[in-house]
């Protein structure tokens, strides 16, 4: 692989993007299949992705399978997310559906306009490494919803 990605580079280091390339070339190859199904709960992996700064040990709903990623619902919006980026809790199908109902919850109340201290909470509430909220999360949360929650439109 890495032969590889200094030919590409015209014998010199190759830069992070033709790596990527060459990794990319290789996966499509050896085509590992997609395992995930959509309602599964994963973690997302931020390794050496840019795109996910931020976003470092959240858990997400997969909502869309593709043949090299998925679309992972997270408490602030969708994002795709590479295989190598993903890591199942492997949660139980009541446990997924618990996570489904934080997720719906949290995306009701979360918006841009909100409190850097709203955000920051929301965003640990997205950062949950467990299928449930303590006594005192649900709390908090509830209080958001009182005060910022948003109907839910059809």
């Amino acid at each position: 692989m890495w032969l590889t990605a200094v030919e590409l580079a015209g014998g010199k280091v190759p830069t992070g993007r033709i790596v990527k390339d060459v990794v990319q070339r290789i996966m499509e190859r050896t085509k590992v299949p997609n395992t995930y199904q959509i309602g599964e709960v994963c973690q997302i992996l931020v390794k050496d992705n840019p795109e996910l700064r931020g976003k470092g040990g959240c858990w997400g709903i997969v909502n869309h399978v593709g043949e090299f990623s998925c679309t992972v619902k997270t408490w602030d919006g969708e994002h795709t997310v590479g295989l190598q980026h993903l890591k199942s809790f492997n949660y139980l199908p009541q446990e997924c559906q618990q996570m489904q109902s934080l997720s719906d919850r949290i995306s009701r109340v979360y918006s841009d306009s909100l409190e850097e201290t709203v955000k920051s909470l929301l965003q640990s509430l997205g950062k949950l490494n467990r299928p449930y909220l303590t006594a005192v999360e649900e709390k908090l949360l509830s209080v958001l919803e009182s005060e910022y929650g948003r109907e839910i439109t059809p």
